[in-house]
């Protein structure tokens, strides 16, 4: 069978939704991965929640729209609840339980995989890293790509402004990864 996966990641406007988003798309093509990727822009940025979609496979894409995902990446308590009712059975959800209780996540329908990406994010050195945590967990909870694709990614995304943030951003993504 070949390498597919689809998934909704989401969270407040300002968590660095669209950015891990844009990472995981870049990731797969880095790896020779047909992939697709989808923000959602709107007025649910302004403290709502905030998403895009990513499809990566080694076949042709046929629609990178995705209404039943096989996994997703949770930032805060509302994405869980307009997305996890959406998400396959049997579906991955990694899920920032640092903003997330965990007793409010299905944990029998579908694989909920729990991550504290704030305070992991905090003792590296930024709580705005949470995000790269959430992405290094779901990379080691899903498999679908090497983690070492996405740290060569980075430069890719993160502007030659911000350059000098790349290792710490590789850090949180390894401690995420190592979080599982």
């Amino acid at each position: 069978m070949s390498r597919y996966l689809d998934t909704i990641i989401a969270g407040f406007g300002g968590q660095g939704v669209m950015l891990i988003g844009n990472l995981l798309a870049y990731s797969g093509m880095h790896a020779g991965l047909n992939v697709t990727y989808i923000p959602v822009y709107g007025p649910e940025m302004r403290g709502g929640t905030a998403n895009c979609t990513v499809v990566i496979s080694e076949e042709e894409i046929g629609s990178p729209i995705i209404r039943r995902p096989l996994s997703q990446i949770i930032m805060n308590r509302p994405s869980l609840d307009k997305f996890q009712p959406e998400l396959v059975d049997g579906g991955v959800q990694v899920i920032n339980s640092s903003l997330v209780e965990p007793e409010f996540a299905d944990t029998t329908r579908v694989k909920s995989v729990f991550v504290n990406a704030n305070e992991i994010a905090d003792e590296i050195g930024s709580t705005r890293m949470a995000n790269m945590v959430a992405l290094g967990a779901y990379i080691k909870s899903t498999g679908i790509i090497e983690l070492q694709s996405v740290l060569d990614s980075l430069p890719n995304v993160i502007s030659a402004h911000y350059s000098h943030m790349i290792p710490k951003n590789a850090e949180a993504l390894k401690a995420g990864f190592d979080a599982v």
